[in-house]
């Protein structure tokens, strides 16, 4: 793999595609926003057509919340080789939802929304996950899409059997990422 570097903003029209996610679990279809996280989207897309994320895993999967993938390592410490600024994150939906038995007022991440992963601010890199269900977080991770198709395969992988640190017992492998317009 050619060395990376971190693309910068580039136009909506470069980066607003819908994207494919052929897993060995089925097919889950993302439409990248550019007005949600111009960053995000941008490194995304980018990464997308470098073939980044071609063979990758989802390292992290919870029921309920949010499956994880994007680390080239399959660890959950591996990312590009650079980090880039958080997006700013808009307006969250506030819902009442229950968490372990505790029903809250929060605003939330809604199920079905594309974000990333990071550990801490502007420490983005390549791991993105996928929200497979409302939950409370904070501003935090830049949004740059939702799952248009395919998120009952997202909720799938999210409910495979799963060791206590969360990684997936079976691996549940990205087989490519192609961008569809």
């Amino acid at each position: 793999m050619p060395s990376l570097s971190f693309p910068g903003a580039r136009s909506a029209a470069e980066v607003e595609k819908k994207v494919r996610i052929k897993t060995n679990q089925g097919d889950i279809v993302i439409q990248v926003d550019a007005t949600a996280g111009p960053l995000a989207a941008s490194n995304f897309v980018y990464l997308i057509e470098q073939g980044f994320y071609n063979g990758t895993i989802f390292h992290r999967v919870i029921p309920d919340f949010m499956i994880q993938g994007g680390d080239p390592t399959g660890t959950g410490r591996g990312g590009p080789g650079y980090q880039f600024d958080n997006d700013p994150v808009g307006e969250l939906p506030t819902k009442s939802i229950t968490i372990q038995g505790t029903t809250i007022e929060s605003p939330v991440y809604e199920k079905g929304i594309v974000a990333m992963a990071n550990a801490g601010p502007d420490t983005n890199g390549s791991q993105f996950f996928i929200m497979v269900g409302d939950y409370p977080l904070p501003p935090n991770y830049s949004v740059f899409g939702r799952v248009i198709e395919g998120q009952d395969v997202a909720d799938k992988i999210s409910a495979i059997q799963r060791t206590p640190d969360d990684r997936p017992v079976s691996e549940v492998k990205m087989l490519s990422l192609t961008i569809e317009e």
